[in-house]
């Protein structure tokens, strides 16, 4: 259960190694939570992150999981929930894809979409599942402003995203009375082992500002957080912008 900061005392990141979910895991550590369960492609990488964690006191365990393989979600998160009550599933996995090279090859596109959207319905859905069960809990879904509306740049990343973002708000909706709490977090351009190389957009953020903000977000029983909050008034007026004029934007 959430102690009386609101700070959950267990976490599930859907995404073991992911920079935020680990910013995330950690700051959380620092407020109380003491167990955290890193879900992902069994790798160095993912035990690493666990032993890190680990020395800051959590309780850390590592599972299997593919975003790629929805049939593998239910039992492999089951075995999750098992093990006790999870207080905060944190979903964190997702690529950016490479927007030049998968307008030419479908299936890296199709890559794209499966594991920001279709992997994140499947393990959505199975975690909403169990928090019902259990009558409490939180579940986080990063998305991004870059959902809000499709540019030339990224529209295969944004396409998956804005799915993602719609199917978030929509569980967020059936699960309202329910005991489980939804929250949609849309960053802009982070500072992450994804975007390295990028050029950096503007109000460019850090995981570990993203990660307060989710915080921050929890206590509150925020159903939308935008990191930094000035992107909600930026996406709005580009939300707005007539089709001709947003083809010609630097965006």
């Amino acid at each position: 259960m959430k102690d009386a900061f609101g700070t959950p005392q267990s976490l599930l990141v859907l995404g073991g190694t992911s920079d935020i979910g680990l910013a995330t895991a950690r700051r959380l550590i620092a407020r109380r939570t003491r167990t955290v369960w890193l879900a992902g492609r069994p790798s160095p990488a993912l035990e690493t992150a666990a032993a890190e964690l680990r020395t800051l006191g959590a309780d850390v365990h590592t599972v299997a999981f593919d975003a790629l393989d929805p049939a593998a979600h239910e039992p492999a998160l089951g075995k999750v929930f098992a093990e006790g009550d999870i207080d905060m599933v944190l979903l964190a996995f997702g690529v950016l894809g490479d927007q030049a090279n998968d307008e030419s090859e479908p299936l890296a596109a199709v890559r794209v979409a499966q594991t920001n959207f279709t992997g994140a319905v499947s393990a959505s859905l199975v975690c909403a599942g169990a928090l019902q069960s259990q009558g409490h809990g939180s579940i986080v879904v990063l998305s991004s402003v870059a959902g809000e509306r499709a540019r030339r740049a990224n529209f295969i990343y944004g396409s998956s995203k804005a799915g993602l973002d719609a199917f978030t708000q929509g569980l967020g909706d059936a699960l309202h009375g329910t005991g489980v709490h939804v929250m949609v977090v849309r960053p802009g351009f982070v500072r992450t082992k994804m975007t390295a190389g990028l050029a950096e957009a503007p109000l460019a953020t850090t995981p570990d500002a993203v990660a307060a903000a989710i915080e921050q977000g929890l206590r509150r029983r925020s159903e939308t957080v935008w990191v930094p909050g000035a992107l909600r008034l930026v996406m709005s007026a580009l939300r707005h912008v007539p089709r001709p004029v947003f083809r010609r934007l630097p965006v």
